[in-house]
């Protein structure tokens, strides 16, 4: 997301503006997996990744496991719109390993919808 400042001037004194016509989608999905079935989701994860990672619209797609717990695995996601993530979410092969996760989950998922302010800080800073 870019915000935007008006120009300078009395009737847009202090306003943004903000361009949220197509915002990034930035998640963070944690995934507690039964010990015995993690070698099943990171050999099907090994599949699926590169396959992920050529969609258009994927930015980065990094499946991680949290260090204190090598059972919960960890996805970091963005896409460059909803579209591109709706798009993702319709693959079969999406559908398959997220079948195949959540056949190996010990609990439900924990999604984490996450906002960039990189730009907003550079915007707000000049």
């Amino acid at each position: 997301m870019a915000l935007h400042f008006a120009q300078p001037g009395p009737a847009n004194e202090g306003k943004e503006q903000s361009n949220m016509t197509n915002p990034k989608v930035i998640v963070l999905i944690e995934a507690k997996i039964q010990p015995q079935l993690r070698a099943d989701v990171i050999e099907a994860a090994r599949h699926y990744l590169p396959l992920v990672r050529s969609e258009p619209g994927v930015e980065a797609f990094y499946l991680t496991s949290r260090q204190d717990d090598p059972n919960t695995l960890v996805f970091y996601e963005i896409y460059k719109s909803q579209a591109a993530q709706d798009f993702h979410l319709q693959q079969d092969f999406t559908k398959k390993f997220l079948a195949t996760l959540k056949s190996a989950q010990a609990a439900d998922r924990v999604r984490t919808n996450l906002v960039e302010i990189g730009e907003q800080a550079q915007v707000q800073s000049k």
